[in-house]
């Protein structure tokens, strides 16, 4: 029987704004990682893909539930993992060998022993040669063997990855996955398994044993997903292909949530997504290029865009309404091939009214400002009802984006320098 090395048991995560509702980040995940599993965590930006490494590594503590490490529940940080970060995290200051033997200093090990694990590791990375070099002194991919290495070196049953590649060119990424495949599936590390944070879901494909797909607001596990496929992987591949579509298919498919009727979410304040209405319309007008039609990962690869960028752009088109999602597919709907072939004027009016059937907050703002003797209202009421839904930071980016939709549809005006939002005389009447 295969042993379970980590698992988590009913896992949330929610902090407390000031004046404001509670912002929840994870809910409710149930996972458990097995001796020799290679498992990757997926998810649209701002699931908490990144919260969720750093409850398994004891980093940050949950709200809610356990997380077990060989059947005990951990308190405080977690003694069987290493850590690898996005942005390396190295010290500038120390060498090569000093920033790896780093991963060693609370180690009951003599200096002698620390010195020959280091090395070992250093070599085994591909560093040989650069021990007395300091970060500033290495490319970027070089900084992440160092990384990599600081890791290694404790000897970690679990190797936790944060987007270990995203900060490195296409070529150099590609080059360093392979080392690390080679390092892991012919058992030259004593890694017991790898749990990955990524934004590409071919990463995923190539890498891993598992793909776990996380939903957002909050994050819920809505897919586990078994990769049958020997490593080394050809990305051409019928099956390699598939998957990917199927995952695709799975982050794009918009979420009703359990318990909860259509007609409830639609009171609800929406969160949308950050895309300019010059973006989408663009987004639009290359999908009707293309034959109305498109496979997701195809097109993703064609414009190099990884999830992050990309997902935002399928989901804004989704919930207005001008592209439907089927089978790891994009194609346009009607409105949506009337809005690509429109005119400028018409594209504008075709908007509106999406915008006002598909964002009810749009119409809420709308209404305020007619209900206003002046039409105009102050950018900070707004932000305050904002808040007390997505917190400080996130009500300035949802406002600004609906008011991108709104000056872009002609529903509403803004004046950056005085921070009011208005309707002019024209758009009010157009609106009666």
């Amino acid at each position: 029987m295969t042993n379970t090395l980590i698992e988590l048991q009913r896992i949330s995560k929610r902090y407390d704004m000031p004046n404001s509702a509670n912002v929840s980040i994870l809910e409710d995940i149930h996972l458990s990682i097995a001796e020799g599993e290679f498992v990757s965590i997926l998810g649209p930006s701002g699931s908490g893909k990144s919260t969720l490494l750093r409850i398994m590594a004891g980093l940050i503590p949950p709200s809610h539930g356990k997380v077990l490490y060989n059947g005990q529940e951990i308190q405080g940080t977690n003694p069987g993992v290493g850590m690898v970060f996005q942005s390396f995290a190295l010290f500038p200051w120390l060498t090569v060998l000093e920033n790896v033997k780093l991963g060693l200093e609370n180690k009951p090990l003599t200096e002698a022993v620390k010195m020959r694990k280091a090395l070992s590791i250093i070599d085994m990375v591909g560093l040989d040669g650069f021990e007395g070099a300091y970060p500033k002194e290495l490319s970027g991919g070089m900084r992440q063997r160092v990384g990599i290495g600081r890791a290694l070196v404790m000897e970690p049953d679990i190797l936790l990855m944060d987007e270990p590649f995203s900060a490195l060119d296409v070529l150099t990424a590609e080059n360093l996955k392979r080392d690390l495949l080679e390092l892991w599936t012919e058992k030259k590390i004593p890694t017991k398994s790898i749990i990955m944070v990524t934004h590409s879901i071919e990463e995923a494909v190539y890498m891993s044993d598992r793909a776990i797909v996380l939903s957002r607001d909050p994050a819920r596990v809505i897919a586990d997903i078994f990769i049958p496929m020997a490593h080394w992987r050809d990305k051409q591949e019928g099956q390699f292909t598939g998957l990917v579509d199927k995952i695709y298919s799975i982050l794009t498919k918009r979420e009703i949530k359990q318990n909860e009727h259509v007609e409830e979410q639609k009171k609800k304040i929406e969160k949308v997504q950050e895309v300019p209405a010059g973006a989408l319309t663009g987004f639009i007008e290359l999908i009707d290029d293309l034959g109305k039609k498109v496979d997701l990962y195809k097109l993703a690869d064609q414009l190099s865009l990884n999830l992050e960028d990309f997902l935002p752009i399928v989901e804004a088109a989704q919930m207005l309404g001008f592209a439907h999602i089927q089978h790891g597919d994009i194609e346009l709907t009607e409105i949506g091939s009337h809005f690509a072939d429109a005119s400028v004027l018409n594209r504008k009016d075709i908007f509106k009214r999406q915008v006002l059937q598909h964002v009810p907050m749009i119409e809420k703002i709308i209404w305020i400002l007619h209900s206003k003797s002046n039409n105009k209202m102050e950018r900070e009421f707004f932000l305050e009802i904002f808040e007390k839904h997505f917190g400080l930071e996130e009500a300035g980016h949802q406002l600004d984006i609906l008011i991108d939709w709104g000056r872009y549809a002609e529903l509403l005006a803004y004046d950056e320098k005085a921070k009011n939002l208005f309707i002019e005389h024209e758009a009010s009447a157009a609106a009666e």
